[in-house]
């Protein structure tokens, strides 16, 4: 009887087990545990010294560059030739961060900054930001590059300003990249603007009073095939840009014009080498543009006595080729050749600039990984609607110290 008892306990208790166990699976099933995120932070920029001669002359506001727009457009418009330049305005700083995963996806963001003023501060050593910008999963926003350019582009050069026949804007944007990897598509929509050139009429009244309007975004689009050999893009840009007379006269100089453009692009493996190719042809699109100065000029129009003077969107066209070279670990070179060509409109002025070509050599040395010491030989060329041509001509020698420190992750 008492053997009995042992066994009807013993029982019992190995069933009693057996349900919390099937519970205490069933929970488990139920409520499974998300995996933990995981957030990083990454601080990163660089010091950077530029050094060199003009052998030429430019605009003061810019003398430690090559920007062709900014060569004289009349002769000793700038001054004699021959300056010495020093500048620290390529100095960077940015963070980083990422949190993988959310229960929406992976967030990044990127706050970046430089030192080199342009605008308001055009000459100045001063803070200016380059992006602000986040992306969650398949969609991002803020202040980031335009999804017309291609970043990867940019030679391996020294020179700050670059080729003056690609396309280079950062903007704010609100994009949309529905297929992402080495293969990728983006869809954007992007703060609007764009400059117009009064031409020949520009000191008058009645061109004085005239007002630009953007009443729609910019609507960019891109796909870029990525294959072992490189990767080869096309991107598309479309807008509206619109004017208003507000001056209450004879004539009605109110107009509105649509800019387009097609901007394709690759990079080739060569070995350790890249070679990079670019050409963007497009109307009114020159504020996206890495240096044309305006997107509307003026044309004239004597055959309606209302309007004697409309807008034109001017027609651009953009070619680049760059070959960044691998000597060995420590030694890289990078050369090649860029052009612009701007159909100007008839009633812009004699001055206005019309093409640009830009050519560079340099050999630079990476002692340590994050230290790199190079030298550079510069030249470019403004031609005007006139035909009047100005050359520049540098010779500039850069120190530059990365860093970097990773927190998390």
């Amino acid at each position: 009887m008492r053997n009995r008892r042992v066994w009807l306990t013993t029982h019992a208790f190995t069933i009693a087990l057996m349900f919390v166990s099937a519970a205490s699976n069933a929970r488990g099933q139920a409520s499974p545990q998300p995996a933990p995120s995981k957030s990083s932070m990454d601080i990163y920029g660089f010091a950077m010294l530029d050094f060199g001669h003009d052998f030429r002359t430019i605009n003061p506001a810019w003398f430690d560059t090559l920007r062709i727009s900014k060569l004289p457009s009349f002769n000793n418009e700038f001054g004699e030739n021959n300056n010495t330049f020093a500048g620290v305005r390529q100095t960077r700083f940015g963070v980083k961060t990422s949190t993988t995963p959310t229960k929406l996806g992976d967030l990044k963001t990127i706050f970046e900054w430089e030192l080199f003023g342009v605008g308001v501060d055009e000459g100045q050593t001063t803070f200016r930001l380059r992006h602000a910008y986040g992306e969650l999963e398949k969609f991002g926003a803020g202040q980031y590059w335009s999804v017309f350019t291609d970043p990867d582009i940019f030679p391996n050069i020294l020179e700050y300003w670059g080729p003056t026949g690609i396309v280079w804007y950062r903007n704010v944007q609100f994009r949309w990249m529905p297929v992402r990897g080495d293969t990728h598509v983006t869809i954007g929509i992007e703060r609007p603007g764009g400059t117009g050139d009064g031409g020949i009429y520009a000191n008058r009244i009645e061109i004085s009073a005239i007002q630009p309007r953007f009443p729609l975004p910019d609507v960019t689009g891109e796909v870029t095939f990525g294959k072992k050999w490189g990767y080869f893009r096309a991107a598309g840009l479309i807008r509206r840009i619109t004017w208003d007379d507000l001056l209450n006269d004879q004539f009605d100089l109110s107009g509105d014009a649509t800019g387009w453009g097609v901007n394709l692009t690759s990079g080739i493996k060569i070995k350790r080498d890249v070679l990079k190719l670019s050409a963007v042809y497009g109307e009114g699109i020159e504020n996206y543009m890495n240096d044309s100065p305006v997107d509307i000029g003026a044309e004239t129009n004597f055959g309606d006595p209302a309007r004697p003077v409309i807008g034109k969107a001017l027609p651009v066209l953009g070619l680049t080729a760059f070959l960044d070279h691998v000597w060995d670990d420590k030694w890289t070179t990078s050369f090649g050749y860029s052009r612009q060509d701007v159909d100007n409109s008839n009633a812009q002025a004699a001055n206005a600039f019309h093409d640009g070509e830009y050519a560079i050599a340099n050999l630079l040395y990476t002692p340590v990984p994050n230290a790199l010491i190079g030298g550079e030989m510069q030249w470019g060329r403004r031609k005007n609607h006139d035909g009047f041509k100005s050359d520049g001509l540098k010779f500039q020698f850069s120190v530059r110290y990365t860093f970097g420190y990773k927190l998390g992750g």
